[in-house]
């Protein structure tokens, strides 16, 4: 890369930071802890996923899923420096948490992140009732959306709308536990980052069979191939089948989400 479009930190975060990881993918319960990853870069058209980092998210993949050379599913963040201190400045948990919790693997500099901000109990409830006022009810018209198009036999439409509740189902919890949730439309990337924060979100998708998880990878790649390949095929049966789980998954959203809203509630109430 060109001088000064390089990153400049990598810091390992999340449960292996923590030291708190799951390593069971051969039990019933199935859930094995990724590592999650933020590169910090000093160039803002870096964090363009798409155009820079495409190439390493589908290498990760392959490396894991099919070469079988790591062991251990590698998901990664991409944010500017100034992307990293805002947010602690305006005390969004996650990044307090990186700050906090956060292991630096790589840097090429020695710049600190910014000490954090927090929110007042005020604030902090204010943004998080908002996020939960403005995605949860966004998820779920999206669900009746997909609920009339499979009425209605547009199985590929009805993909597409299942893609859309689960999506911002996840940047709802995230949205409301953490105040950050990542610019992406990977549901595998969105679900292990909602899955750190309760594990009642782990139970929500079947890991049990092959076939299980081929659907939830099917109503991954809804996203793109269920508006653009003719080659997409999704049948009534496997639409059925994710709607079960969809409503699972938004029960436990809003019970997570209900459940943060009173403990911030309870601290507001506390200092008064």
């Amino acid at each position: 890369m060109e001088k000064g479009r390089s990153h400049s930190k990598v810091i390992l975060y999340g449960s292996y930071a923590r030291g708190t990881w799951v390593d069971e993918p051969h039990t019933a319960k199935g859930y094995q802890s990724d590592y999650d990853l933020l590169v910090i870069v000093n160039d803002s058209r870096l964090t363009d996923r798409v155009k820079y980092w495409a190439k390493l998210d589908e290498r990760l993949m392959r490396e894991y899923g099919v070469a079988k050379t790591l062991n251990t599913p590698v998901n990664f963040i991409v944010h500017t420096l100034q992307e990293v201190n805002d947010g602690l400045a305006h005390g969004r948990y996650f990044f307090m948490d990186v700050k906090q919790d956060g292991v630096a693997l790589y840097q090429s500099d020695d710049t600190e992140l910014h000490t954090p901000k927090p929110k007042t109990p005020e604030q902090a409830l204010a943004m998080a009732q908002e996020y939960f006022d403005e995605w949860f009810p966004a998820a779920m018209k999206r669900f009746g959306g997909a609920k009339y198009y499979l009425e209605q036999g547009h199985l590929k439409d009805a993909a597409f709308d299942t893609h859309q509740t689960v999506e911002r189902l996840y940047h709802c919890v995230l949205l409301v536990c953490t105040f950050y949730t990542p610019h992406v439309h990977n549901l595998g990337f969105l679900r292990t980052q909602a899955e750190r924060i309760d594990a009642r979100l782990t139970y929500v998708w079947p890991r049990d069979t092959k076939k299980d998880r081929a659907r939830f990878e099917k109503l991954k790649e809804a996203y793109v191939k269920a508006r653009y390949s003719k080659h997409y095929r999704i049948t009534k049966d496997e639409l059925d089948w994710l709607g079960e789980q969809v409503e699972e998954l938004g029960r436990v959203v809003h019970e997570v989400c209900t459940e943060r809203l009173g403990k911030l509630k309870a601290e507001l109430d506390a200092t008064g």
